[in-house]
């Protein structure tokens, strides 16, 4: 029987120019453009001529799909918004942007078909969003704007962090992100031309007592010209791809597998070779399996959709946790019911890596943060067209400004908090 300290993970990452992350990037540019084109109309005073509605980026709703397969791209969903936005260029130029221009690459931006089925929002769900149940049922007085909106769904959201790499994520899914950047990198720099869009990584770690210590396996596969071998893409990858990501990390890959399309040929990709929807690549988005996923995607939705904003806000938690030392290894949950301002309940996960009690973790959490979706919204500044950004290469760790949830800004809080 195996040693049951010591175990292999792998995590994988997708390119750009996959199916499912092509419709991610749509979805998510749609609402970037309704939440700048509502903040300009709102700065202009617009009111609306047939409601007497002004436009007011606090009231956009967005829960938006797309779904793409051969020559087609179709997008739904339900939005409330006083702005116009001109969908179809939208579509056309995130496709044109990843680098389908063209039937050499089996898709093209500007002649593939778009179909939009975009409607208005329930206004049932709309109730619970823009007054909260505890408002309704006068539970407080709504006194504080944050407890006047209710959260835009039900459901349970996970953060988790770990000490693992220096952005607190797990090692598998921190390298398998970089190497699907820098497999797109090196195809729109013309290092080497001959790749096309689609492609995946995947990176298997081996851990010692929890801890990883070697990377044995690195899988890519990436779409490419009909005319390259795939010895010649083995030989390039491990040099323009594999080798600069590794040793940028300070990780030794040389005695890992190595596997390059393993089937030998990969030409026809993207929306040709395989259909794609928003949402279906979920783990890619958060921690590679490492940790648990509630099962809400997260692209095409509002901030006042828990889904989203509440699983950025369990990660900022967790973060934060960790890099103030009271564990090495955190998982935060948060449960919400529609309509309702307040979690229905926050559980904190330290696997025995705790340094202090884990009550006083969890406490210590209710006191330094305010989880109701609003407040969420307000201190993440939720509210801004960053969400196009978040699509490739995971929401978690990638410490950029716009990903104000990764910020470590409540560690001498929380320290005070346990009386650490």
């Amino acid at each position: 029987m195996a040693d049951q300290n010591s175990y292999l993970f792998t995590s994988e990452s997708v390119t750009e120019g996959h199916p499912d992350k092509l419709c991610d990037q749509i979805s998510d540019a749609i609402l970037d453009a309704i939440i700048s084109k509502e903040a300009l109309l709102a700065q202009e005073g617009y009111v609306s001529p047939g409601s007497g509605v002004p436009a007011n980026v606090d009231e956009v709703r967005c829960a938006i799909e797309t779904f793409t397969t051969t020559g087609i791209v179709t997008v739904m969903g339900e939005v409330r918004t006083q702005a116009y936005v001109d969908v179809d260029s939208i579509v056309r130029d995130v496709i044109r942007d990843i680098g389908y221009r063209g039937s050499d690459m089996g898709f093209d931006a500007d002649t593939c078909a778009v179909s939009n089925y975009m409607h208005a929002q329930s206004a049932d769900i709309a109730l619970g969003v823009d007054e909260s149940y505890e408002v309704q049922q006068g539970q407080v007085s709504g006194s504080d704007a944050y407890d006047k909106i209710g959260a835009g769904d039900q459901g349970i959201m996970f953060g988790y962090a770990c000490d693992e790499t220096s952005t607190l994520m797990p090692m598998p899914i921190y390298l398998a992100h970089r190497l699907a950047e820098r497999l797109t990198a090196v195809r729109k720099d013309g290092t080497l031309p001959y790749l096309r869009p689609d492609g995946k990584t995947q990176v298997t770690v081996r851990y010692e007592d929890d801890k990883p210590v070697k990377v044995e396996k690195v899988l890519i596969s990436t779409q490419h010209a009909a005319d390259v071998t795939v010895d010649q893409i083995k030989a390039d990858l491990i040099k323009q791809v594999i080798e600069p990501v590794f040793e940028a990390e300070g990780v030794r890959w040389q005695d890992a597998d190595i596997y390059v399309n393993p089937t030998g040929r990969f030409v026809v990709g993207g929306p040709m070779g395989d259909t794609g929807l928003t949402g279906r690549k979920i783990i890619v988005d958060t921690y590679g399996g490492m940790g648990r996923h509630g099962g809400g995607a997260f692209s095409g939705k509002d901030c006042t959709k828990v889904d989203r904003s509440a699983a950025y806000a369990a990660r900022w938690v967790a973060k934060n946790i960790v890099a103030a030392g009271l564990a090495s290894r955190c998982e935060v949950q948060l449960a919400y019911a529609i309509g309702v301002a307040r979690p229905l309940s926050v559980y904190v996960n330290t696997f025995g890596t705790n340094t202090v009690p884990e009550e006083k973790i969890e406490q210590a959490v209710l006191d330094v943060f305010d989880l109701r979706p609003a407040a969420i919204i307000d201190t993440l500044q939720l509210r801004r067209p960053i969400y196009r950004l978040t699509s490739n290469y995971g929401h978690f760790g990638r410490e950029l400004p716009e990903f104000t949830w990764e910020q470590c800004n409540r560690v001498d809080q929380l320290k005070a908090a346990v009386g650490a």
